[in-house]
């Protein structure tokens, strides 16, 4: 196919989600009708598209920065781990079983790629340029028979491919020497051009290395992109976590407690980019100090997440600061641990058939095979903290497995017009005492007034004034977008990428 480039890297978390990313930016800008497009990811922060299918979340920041709306042929295999090497098979946006690694790379894998070929030919049908991300490494020999996101999509399109390397972490060179190397010669032949990413420094020093590198490899070298400071565009998957620095003091300490099977972490952006806002990732006790707010995030294994706080006395921990007061909310997973009880007397998330909740709500979950997904847009109408909010047209959007029933009675704070159904929806719990607060609802503070009103609560506790600024998530993430398009642009020989996807006309 012509006028599509693949981006692949030496390992993963090299960059190319970020440099598929700007070129689908640059190509936007451009005025051509792009689109992303990766096989297969394997993360736990996912999205639902207006139609109610399910995909992985990389997709989506790429299809915002092309100017389209999320679709499940951007991304049609999507692989959430539970644990124990397995994972939740997400094939076109429905989940179709739990499978482990060897279930799924010798048995279902290339059945799953048949899948994939769809998505491509109506892809191919309706838009003139593809940027397709791969996964990990090509290069990874254990897996390449049944790899399907990586050799095997660019041979089925005959794609030119780009191969990326992160400098920033050492090795680069021989990374990339080492992938071509190990490629088959048919592969090594896909292959036309090398990218340095994250680069730090005078790039003229790098000089001698590309002059190895094309050498060496006879592939010409596009470009030193630099590593880029707070990019303002959703990370890929909780791996990104780890190169989160350690946040300046501010006013507002925020605390999300860091499980092991986190999911959807996105949730927490907008609040960390607030600049009166600390936000950190916790896992232990220790850590957990004197926040302003608690955050119990979304979880893959809701169950086993709550296990894991329980063990490692970080419920204790939780308990102690609610004592003195500090408030607690719960987005979907965390939500369920705010209850009495889980039930999944069917095992759909573990083996474990009940297990005590944290019991701050009057409610109890149990798990059913069947997955709940679909946008919402909601009100909401309720009293937290002795505060009253009101505030409607919020974004989100569900993914969860469980149904939740209520005890006793007690106030629901968001009301949803689903998309898919279009039913007006009653939505979360608050507890009495108005300290707790839980939701089904995915990507609610990205609702900008309904997050600073939020905040200006915690600062009228603290004796703050109220900050009436208000940011614009959605113009900011456009912005982020044209800033990381105009770097990749100055950093890679544009004339040389048009003429290697030309060439495959």
């Amino acid at each position: 196919m012509g006028n599509c480039i693949m981006l692949m890297g030496t390992s993963s978390h090299v960059g190319k989600s970020i440099l598929t990313t700007a070129l689908c930016r640059i190509f936007y800008q451009e005025g051509r009708h792009v689109v992303p497009f990766k096989a297969q990811n394997m993360a736990l922060n996912s999205y639902v598209t207006e139609e109610g299918l399910e995909m992985g979340r990389a997709q989506v920041a790429q299809a915002e920065a092309a100017g389209l709306r999320p679709m499940v042929d951007m991304n049609p295999v999507l692989l959430k781990p539970t644990g124990d090497s397995r994972s939740q098979v997400i094939l076109a946006g429905k989940p179709v079983g739990n499978m482990n690694a060897r279930e799924y790379h010798t048995g279902y894998s290339l059945k799953a790629f048949e899948e994939v070929k769809k998505s491509l030919a109506r892809l191919q049908k309706e838009y003139d340029c593809l940027v397709i991300e791969g996964a990990g490494s090509p290069a990874e020999i254990n897996l390449k028979a049944n790899d399907i996101v990586n050799m095997r999509v660019a041979k089925y399109l005959n794609a030119p491919v780009l191969l990326i390397a992160d400098i920033d972490r050492g090795g680069a060179l021989a990374s990339l020497v080492g992938t071509l190397e190990l490629l088959d010669e048919d592969e090594r032949a896909l292959v036309k051009g090398l990218v340095v990413n994250k680069f730090r420094g005078d790039v003229s020093l790098l000089t001698p290395a590309v002059d190895f590198l094309e050498k060496k490899t006879g592939k010409p070298v596009l470009g030193i992109v630099p590593h880029i400071e707070e990019l303002g565009i959703d990370d890929e998957d909780s791996v990104s976590l780890e190169d989160k620095k350690e946040t300046l003091k501010r006013d507002l300490d925020i605390v999300v407690l860091r499980l092991p099977k986190l999911s959807n972490f996105t949730d927490f952006d907008a609040l960390e980019a607030e600049p009166d806002v600390a936000l950190r990732y916790v896992s232990d006790r220790s850590e957990l100090g004197t926040p302003d707010l608690i955050l119990l995030p979304g979880s893959k294994n809701t169950t086993e997440d709550l296990l894991f706080l329980r063990e490692t006395g970080l419920e204790e921990a939780i308990r102690k600061r609610h004592a003195t007061g500090t408030p607690i909310i719960g987005i979907c997973g965390g939500y369920q641990m705010l209850g009495k009880k889980i039930h999944d007397p069917s095992h759909v998330e573990s083996d474990h058939t009940h297990t005590e909740g944290l019991g701050y709500l009057p409610m109890e979950t149990t798990f059913y095979a069947e997955k709940h997904t679909t946008q919402v847009t909601a009100t909401a109408e309720f009293t937290f903290l002795g505060k009253k909010f009101h505030r409607e047209g919020l974004p989100g959007y569900e993914i969860h497995m469980g149904e939740t029933i209520f005890l006793e009675e007690i106030p629901h704070p968001f009301r949803m017009l689903e998309q898919q159904g279009a039913a007006h929806v009653l939505d979360g719990a608050v507890s009495q005492d108005g300290t707790v607060l839980g939701t089904y609802i995915h990507g609610v503070f990205d609702g900008d007034a309904f997050r600073r009103d939020l905040l200006n609560l915690l600062r009228g506790r603290k004796g703050l004034p109220a900050l009436s600024e208000q940011r614009n998530v959605r113009r900011e993430k456009e912005r982020a977008y044209d800033r990381l398009a105009d770097i990749v642009r100055k950093s890679l020989d544009m004339k040389k990428l048009a003429a290697i996807m030309g060439a495959g006309k």
